[in-house]
Parts: C-alpha cells; structure tokens; sequence
C-alpha cells in the first residue's frame, strides 16, 4: 500500500519540522537562508537532502558516516537559473532537452534547462521499507518544445544506497530531442582506486576543450601522457593534475554489459558503487577535478549521450528524437555499497 503526503512550500521555515516518522525513516522539512525549500530524509544508515522544487536537486548525502559529495564553494544553495549558481551539489538532473558543455554554437545553458527547473509540485510517497521524493515539472514554450519531467529519489529503510529516477513524457504533437544525464559530484578521496565491469579500453579520455576549460602546459603534458598510453588513470593520486579538469567517455555501454557498475574505492575501506542499465544510458563520463575551491570524483556520468552539448550529439547521432506522448524512464543505484 502506497500513501501520498504533498507537500506545499508554505509549510517549510526556518526550524526543521517533522514531516513524517517512524521507527526506520524519518522525514524533516526545512528552508534554507536563501528561500529554498529542503527535505531531508534519513534513516539508520545516513540521510539525503533534497530540494523540492528546484530541480529537485540533491544537495546533500551521507551514509556510514561519510558525505558523497563533492568539496565546493557554496554554503547552502542559492537561487538561480542555471546551475553554475548553485554548485554545490550532490547531484542535479541534467538536460532534458539540451544537455552538456554547450559549444560556441550551441545556444543552451551549461547542462541544459533542467537543473534549477522550478517544479510544479512535490510530494512524499511511503512504502513498506521505503520512502520516495516526488515532483513534476512541466517545459512548455510557445513555439517550441513540451514535456513533462517526473523525478524522484528513493531511500531504503536500513540502507546505504539509494536510488535517483527520472521519467520524461512528450506532450507534443511533433518529437522532442532527449538529452540526459544523472550528474552525481562525487567526493574526491586521494588515494581512492577506480574499478568498473566494461574494458578498460572503452574508457576514452576527453580531446575536445570545453571554453569553461583553461589548458595549462602542464595539464596538456599530463593529457598527452594518457593519449599515448604512458599513463593511466586508475587512482586518485596526482592531485596537481586535475586543475583544470580531467574528463574520460565511455560510448556505446550495450556492446559491453547490460548492468553497468562501477566503483570507487575508499582509502578508508568502503566503496561507493553505482549501477544502472546501459538500455537507458548507453553512456558515461568520469569527471575529476582538484583545486583550492572544488574537488570531484565523479567516477561515472551515467547518460544517454557524451556531455559535449546538442549539436555534436546531433551530428554524433546519439541525440534521442522522443515521439509525440511516449515517455523515457531512467533510474540509477547508487551510494556506499553494502
């Protein structure tokens, strides 16, 4: 039996209120300085926070005593409309219909339109053992596209993984281009060793350059280093390397393994693992990066194409074309791996 518990913004203030409780899950709302709504589900092993309705970013996770995400600037989210105002996430939806570092010719935002997404309405869904984040966004522009963005996030009584979903439906009468990816900022931890179940040889490092991207001769030594197989990066222990940063593609997943999975594993003995199936994202990226300011470990992007913005997916062919009123599902497993 599933029951439904909305939640308005009016309901969220300054002080933590209970939202829901029981003896493996507990539910609190709250609002951060800057107006933005949060929840923050916990249960015994750790807890996410969520923002509602603001794309419903993940800001924050937890489990077994270590935070997952990324070392960043930002104290608490801030308002904005793309998501370089608020980047200090967790883990944000990226596309849907434009998706990745825009080109000079793209016209999109960084990772596209749906990250500070304002949602149309959230809601809370509670399951045996479980508890679920819902809302819905509706994209519509005179002229121009029209769909309907339904994300969720799902926590397990008594576990310390998790699960992060995303259903996009075509409310037009024409198709829709489709471009997505669960962008998961990971912790960066020097000395953490990289494992996934695909080749080695699939794992392809970056060659175009980002304008967000700054070469230094450094880096470009230590990129040339990779190309030509003098180095490979497996562990996280060449810090003054990944400023600026280091980015790997992994095209065409379903040549390799239905279930994908890929690891980073602590130097304090756990491992974060995430899974997914390669039916809905036939791609991923690795994205690290180590300054001052910022340090990421994003050891997998999962993605339906590689993050180098709408037109090359179009010329790549990887750009998805959704037919009027059918809908795409994606859902990804991750956290500390039990």
């Amino acid at each position: 039996m599933k029951s439904i518990i909305p939640l308005v913004k009016e309901h969220f203030g300054k002080e933590k209120r209970i939202l829901l409780q029981n003896r493996q899950i507990t539910v609190a709302g709250f609002q951060y300085n800057s107006g933005i709504e949060a929840v923050t589900i916990s249960n015994g092993k750790g807890f996410v926070t969520v923002l509602p309705f603001y794309g419903q970013i993940i800001w924050d996770a937890c489990f077994n005593g270590h935070s997952l995400k990324m070392k960043n600037m930002f104290k608490e989210p801030k308002c904005g409309h793309e998501i370089i105002d608020t980047y200090g996430c967790f883990c944000f939806h990226s596309g849907l219909i434009r998706n990745g570092c825009p080109a000079p010719e793209d016209t999109h935002p960084l990772h596209g339109e749906m990250p500070c997404a304002r949602l149309d309405k959230a809601w809370l869904e509670l399951e045996p053992d479980q508890v679920a984040i819902c809302g819905e966004y509706e994209y519509v522009k005179g002229f121009g596209d029209h769909y309907l963005a339904q994300p969720k996030v799902i926590i397990h009584a008594d576990s310390s993984l998790f699960e992060i979903q995303m259903q996009v439906t075509n409310l037009a009468s024409v198709d829709m281009p489709l471009q997505y990816m669960c962008h998961m900022n990971y912790c960066y931890e020097h000395g953490a060793i990289f494992s996934q179940n695909i080749p080695d040889s699939a794992i392809q490092l970056r060659e175009s350059i980002p304008a967000h991207v700054q070469p230094t001769p450094q880096w470009s030594a230590f990129n040339d280093k990779i190309k030509q197989g003098e180095y490979t990066l497996t562990c996280l222990d060449n810090d003054d390397m990944y400023n600026p940063e280091i980015v790997f593609f992994m095209d065409n997943l379903q040549q390799y393994q239905k279930y994908p999975e890929y690891r980073m594993q602590s130097p304090h003995g756990h491992t974060y693992l995430t899974r997914f199936l390669s039916a809905q994202f036939n791609y991923a990226t690795r994205w690290i990066l180590y300054n001052a300011d910022q340090q990421v470990g994003a050891f997998v992007l999962p993605a339906t194409c590689r993050p180098e913005g709408y037109l090359a997916a179009q010329r790549n062919g990887t750009l998805i074309m959704l037919p009027p009123h059918e809908s795409r599902c994606f859902s990804v497993t991750t956290g500390i791996e039990e």
